[in-house]
């Protein structure tokens, strides 16, 4: 069998897996294995599989991960988003559309202390569905904002699948947060923006006016003070040069903590469900990570990707035309995967691709760059059918919304990530110029 021949049938087989309702990181330990054993056979498999999982998780990098999802949770737990958008809605409400402008900010600021799409959209509409709903918007805007918003609990850090490119690209998590910054904080932008226009092209779905708009109060004010001063403790800390990265998702974590306590919110309780849903969330992480080793390493042993590679370099065409279809790659990649599946899986195949053509940048910068592309390119996933997994988050508590109608409302923030992400392929210094100088 062909080299070309192994890696279609490598990828093959993991699709049928995943068809079946296999669990990702099984469906690509299973189909790498196989290949494995084709080319080398059990033995050396064997060899392989009793080293790699030490080698992998003996990493300190990697405690970062579970530390920022414990972040969350607390956050989750803690009752923090209740005045996040209680805050918001004061800020938005004088605006048409201003409730689910309001979810979008408090989208944006609970995922500055989260990390997580999904625990961002569920957490944030718990709260703010029911307001929505009773000031007059339509299912459909009320979903698709909700959904949308919650993408920025990965586009704004601190961000699970960034600290895992970090690690696959051997990159600075400092820099890549600082770079995704301001790419976060114009996707917020972009999506205030979409409803301002949604909500006058399309009338109806918002109220014409809200005279029930809430007064901005001392205590929302003491509400809030909480987020500010964890996020400025945090990241104040790590570009300050206080501490490391993982010492700052652990700083967060207590940090995050004591402020649930101090809301009189943490029960007995649900601090216990933090640590599960957290050693549950790691568990799958590090899963998906050892599948993707194995995938991987079966996919090397073809040098299919360094053929790859070496024909990409031969082709006469622009290196952003490259980095385009990559992105494009990962929509399509998006209807079937998980966001951190397809960096695992991808980024060793396409980043030492990417790494070996000419921008005009250092190679550091084009690391953290394409990092930031891959990062806004994969939240595409998290929207668009037919998976879409905030999408059937948020229609899941939505129970009166059927299911066609939370995929229309996400498509003006489809458009809107579309605009953003060509000005960022173009103009690759708006996620570069903030590294100089917070790193």
């Amino acid at each position: 069998m062909s080299p070309f021949a192994l890696t279609i049938l490598i990828f093959a087989m993991m699709l049928l897996l995943m068809a079946i309702r296999t669990p990702i990181a099984i469906a690509m330990f299973v189909a790498g294995a196989i290949g494995y054993v084709l080319q080398a056979g059990w033995l050396p498999l064997a060899n392989f599989l009793n080293t790699q999982a030490f080698a992998r998780f003996a990493s300190y990098d990697l405690s970062v991960i579970p530390l920022f999802i414990l972040m969350g949770n607390f956050a989750t737990q803690g009752g923090i988003s209740k005045a996040l958008f209680e805050f918001a809605s004061v800020i938005m409400g004088r605006f048409r559309g201003g409730l689910a402008m309001a979810a979008v900010t408090a989208s944006a600021a609970f995922g500055a202390i989260c990390g997580s799409s999904v625990a961002t959209a569920a957490t944030i509409t718990s709260v703010a569905l029911p307001e929505m709903k009773r000031h007059g918007y339509s299912g459909r805007l009320a979903t698709g904002t909700l959904a949308a918003g919650g993408t920025l609990g990965i586009l704004i850090p601190p961000s699970v699948p960034l600290v895992i490119y970090a690690i696959l690209a051997e990159q600075n998590i400092a820099k890549l947060f600082a770079a995704a910054m301001v790419p976060g904080l114009i996707a917020v932008l972009g999506y205030i923006i979409a409803i301002a226009l949604y909500v006058r092209i399309f009338p109806g779905h918002a109220p014409e006016h809200d005279d029930d708009r809430p007064r901005l109060t001392g205590s929302m004010l003491v509400g809030v003070l909480p987020i500010a001063v964890i996020f400025m403790l945090v990241f104040g800390g790590i570009y300050g040069g206080l501490f490391t990265p993982t010492e700052g998702a652990a700083v967060g974590a207590a940090s995050t903590f004591v402020a649930a306590l101090l809301k009189g919110e943490m029960t007995w309780g649900k601090f216990k469900q933090c640590f599960y849903a957290t050693a549950q969330a790691s568990a799958m992480i590090f899963m998906i990570f050892l599948g993707a080793d194995l995938m991987n390493s079966a996919l090397a042993l073809t040098q299919v990707p360094a053929q790859l590679g070496d024909l990409v370099k031969g082709w006469d065409v622009s290196p952003l035309v490259v980095v385009a279809a990559i992105l494009a790659l990962y929509v399509v990649l998006g209807a079937v995967m998980d966001e951190l599946s397809m960096i695992l899986l991808t980024i060793p195949i396409f980043y030492p691709v990417v790494m070996g053509l000419d921008f005009g940048m250092p190679p550091d910068s084009v690391a953290i760059w394409f990092g930031i592309m891959v990062l806004m390119t994969v939240g595409f996933g998290l929207l668009a059918p037919p998976v879409g997994l905030n999408v059937y988050v948020v229609n899941g508590l939505a129970k009166d919304v059927p299911i066609g109608e939370s995929y229309r409302g996400v498509l003006p923030f489809l458009l809107s990530d579309v605009v953003r992400t060509l000005l960022l392929l173009f103009f690759p210094s708006i996620s570069l110029w903030l590294v100089q100088y917070l790193v």
